[in-house]
């Protein structure tokens, strides 16, 4: 049995790992927290210091390309689109615990 899984659209995780990507989210999240850090504060403080860092490793690459530093338009460009996709999570998800909560304060007991 091959120890390459095919994944959408035909490609292999090993295709995937030689191209410099992982198949598995590098977030640095915990996937399943346990302990005493696993309550859902610590979760989602964590899960905002995520998505700060990655705001601001997207502006020091702007301002790198924007100075000539040395930096590649494509470096720029995906650390300015993974800032962009955890912000419009982050805000999907405020979204949808601010209708959850206005949901059960609509509740009649």
């Amino acid at each position: 049995m091959s120890s390459e899984m095919q994944i959408a659209g035909g490609v292999s995780t090993h295709s995937v790992e030689n191209a410099g990507l992982s198949a598995k989210p590098s977030t640095g999240w915990p996937v399943h927290p346990t302990g005493s850090n696993a309550d859902f504060g610590n979760l989602l403080s964590t899960a905002i210091g995520n998505v700060d860092a990655l705001e601001q490793k997207a502006k020091v690459a702007v301002d790198g390309l924007m100075r000539g530093n040395g930096v590649d338009v494509h470096q720029a460009m995906i650390a300015a689109e993974k800032a962009n996709a955890a912000f419009e999570l982050a805000l999907a998800m405020r979204n949808k615990a601010v209708q959850c909560y206005q949901s059960v304060m609509s509740m009649q007991f």
